[in-house]
């Protein structure tokens, strides 16, 4: 007997989480040297790891954000040639209400920040270049960051580009751990809570053996001066007032620390020599020139 009336639409969710199913995600031994997927250090911290094109994202369904993200990225062949087309979309392998869509950044000064870098992936074959970049666009790979440009924020966007010119001698491969300080404080907007610090902690072979280096990017505003502001915004459901960008080089303990996640082998060869006062241990970056790259 046939079945009585038309066949149901397919369900383009499920096109589309299929069309995602070949990801195998960040590679923990790209370097030779295990650099292990950031995890957090808590059991009871529920994730999910979602696996795209050469990176993988470790999510948080009650902050609605990523906690932690890994991307391999091959130096020698990145592929700038792809063109940029900023279409964001969710995850179809997550809810739609556990993530923060175009809601979250419509109508605001907010900027939706790539964790992964769009480039760093894009690397390989053309197709394969392609679909990374594509891959880098789900709204899980992102989190609401300050509009202003200035002169940290141009720092924080080149050092991926800085530490593979440096890793020129060494084959030109980086693995870059990435993603929000997700902190209790942060404060509430539309559903969310804003992330006021975002970490980076960059691994690479230097003569012959794993290396490490961590920064952290702030983008909490002056309170002394923004608090009338910040008042105002809470009552009118304007997003918080974010400050310029201020990015250090920090020990990859502290970003352990911050995050609450866990760095494998990485505390251990942290290129930046340990300092005992709180003060001195995260060093301001002005310029490239500040970086320090060998203990």
């Amino acid at each position: 007997m046939n079945p009585s009336g038309p066949p149901p639409p397919p369900d383009p969710s499920a096109a589309r989480r299929a069309s995602l199913a070949d990801r195998t995600g960040y590679d923990e031994a790209f370097l030779g040297p295990v650099v292990p997927l950031p995890l957090p250090a808590r059991d009871s911290v529920e994730t999910v790891i979602l696996p795209y094109t050469h990176f993988t994202v470790v999510f948080r369904p009650d902050r609605r954000f990523a906690v932690s993200t890994a991307v391999c990225i091959e130096g020698r062949e990145l592929r700038e040639d792809v063109p940029r087309h900023d279409v964001w979309r969710f995850d179809p392998r997550l809810p739609a209400e556990q993530q923060a869509g175009d809601e979250i950044y419509r109508n605001n000064s907010l900027d939706r920040g790539h964790l992964v870098r769009r480039l760093d992936p894009v690397w390989g074959p053309s197709a394969l270049a392609v679909r990374a970049d594509a891959d880098t666009f789900h709204f899980t790979n992102a989190a609401p960051q300050a509009d202003v440009f200035n002169q940290g924020r141009q720092l924080w966007q080149g050092l991926e580009n800085y530490l593979l010119d440096h890793a020129a001698d060494h084959d030109r491969k980086l693995t870059v751990l990435s993603g929000p300080v997700l902190h209790d404080s942060d404060p509430p907007y539309r559903g969310i809570q804003v992330p006021m610090r975002f970490w980076k902690v960059a691994a690479f072979v230097q003569d012959g053996v794993l290396a490490a280096a961590a920064y952290v990017l702030d983008q909490s505003p002056d309170l002394s001066r923004d608090a009338e502001r910040a008042l105002a915004g809470a009552a009118t459901g304007a997003p918080p007032p974010l400050g310029p960008f201020r990015t250090y080089q920090v020990p990859v303990s502290d970003v352990a620390e911050i995050t609450e996640l866990e760095f494998g082998p990485l505390p251990d060869v942290d290129v930046m020599p340990p300092t005992r006062g709180p003060e001195e241990r995260w060093r301001r970056l002005e310029s490239y020139a500040d970086i320090v790259l060998h203990p």
